[in-house]
């Protein structure tokens, strides 16, 4: 008899808790997959023509919104840019800011959101596709384009399962789920 009480307590408590997360399901979801700095990443967003969710997987994969992360190599920032794409970006596309602009600048919020999501922009312009522009994204226009070149993934990215680099294959699959994420929460 005591056991049987112990079991529905337990049946009671599972149910409970069923029900609980199915009412803040979404609130919960949206602690882990947040959009802090709205202002400035709509902004941007509309100004490249770049999905806001987007650019949000983004952030939360490079850097899971730590604003002054810096990697093991180097790159900078929300969205992880290295200092000499931040340049390049910067020196080739009239965005506000001078070409010599520093580490201190990269790292900077809305200059980062600014220069990343331009980045992004262009690698969107350039391959037509999302899948293709991120892994380009993470492992640079030129290694994506040689493997592109050497046929090992398709340009349309139809086989971007056979990224032979592991940890750009990761990244694409996280930014993947990442942005399906925000695109399911913030409909």
């Amino acid at each position: 008899m005591k056991n049987k009480k112990i079991l529905y307590l337990i049946l009671i408590i599972i149910l409970i808790i069923f029900v609980f997360l199915g009412i803040f399901k979404n609130k919960i979801e949206k602690i882990f997959y947040p959009k802090p700095y709205n202002e400035i990443v709509s902004k941007y967003s509309k100004e490249y023509k770049v999905d806001e969710n987007l650019i949000y997987a983004v952030i939360k994969a490079e850097s899971n919104f730590k604003e002054q992360a810096i990697s093991h190599k180097e790159a900078i920032g929300l969205m992880q840019i290295m200092e000499e794409t931040a340049k390049d970006v910067v020196r080739k596309y009239d965005i506000g800011l001078d070409y010599t602009v520093t580490k201190e600048e990269i790292s900077n919020i809305e200059n980062n959101i600014n220069i990343g999501t331009k980045y992004l922009s262009v690698l969107l312009e350039k391959y037509k596709n999302i899948e293709i522009a991120v892994s380009a994204y993470n492992a640079g226009i030129g290694t994506v384009d040689k493997w592109i070149k050497d046929n090992i993934i398709k340009e349309d990215g139809s086989n971007i399962e056979k990224i032979p680099y592991k940890e750009t294959n990761n990244y694409v699959r996280k930014i993947l789920r990442n942005y399906k994420m925000y695109k399911e929460l913030y409909k």
